[in-house]
């Protein structure tokens, strides 16, 4: 059985890390983030974090259970990046075109986690947070409940299907983005 989870504010280092880091759950996850644009997917290891942390692997697990939760954590970091600043409107339409618009720039911002993440359910505070905007400017136009779960379910999953699309083609190495672009030119 694995163990429970110290919460962020009981985790906290009483030392920094060799290189004189005090570790935290936003620094793992923007380092995290980093290592996935330089190397992609499968350059995020427990050991490879660690070593750009400058700090011992096993330390991680003070704030992710796993490599998976950390995957999860990403996640929620490109919905909180994509909606930060956001605001309704009040025109309802405009709103979630704008909130489209942020979900995709997020996720063809960071192509590598954008592939790891776009599929997955989080669960955290800012997916939530996202989840319930979006209900929130369905309902204020009026829909009724059931239609609002409907659109709400057509908009997110349209909306993570171009954002994961568009993101994985920015993330194949450039000599295929390349042969890419010659195939759609020539044909």
């Amino acid at each position: 059985m694995p163990k429970p989870v110290v919460p962020e504010e009981k985790r906290r280092r009483r030392r920094p890390t060799r290189g004189g880091t005090v570790l935290s759950e936003k620094l793992i996850v923007d380092t995290a983030l980093r290592l996935l644009r330089e190397h992609g997917s499968t350059g995020l290891t427990a050991r490879r974090l660690g070593l750009a942390l400058d700090c011992d692997p096993s330390s991680l697990y003070r704030y992710f259970r796993g490599m998976d939760e950390l995957t999860l954590a990403i996640g929620d970091a490109l919905i909180g990046q994509a909606l930060s600043g956001w605001r309704p409107t009040g025109r309802w339409r405009a709103d979630l075109h704008a909130v489209g618009l942020r979900i995709h720039a997020a996720y063809v911002a960071h192509p590598q986690a954008a592939q790891l993440t776009a599929s997955r359910v989080t669960g955290r505070a800012n997916e939530l947070a996202a989840d319930e905007a979006v209900l929130d400017v369905l309902r204020r136009a009026g829909f009724p409940l059931a239609e609002t779960v409907r659109v709400y379910h057509a908009f997110v999953d349209q909306t993570l299907a171009f954002a994961a699309l568009d993101a994985a083609s920015l993330a194949l190495p450039r000599a295929s983005q390349r042969a890419d672009e010659a195939m759609w030119r020539s044909t």
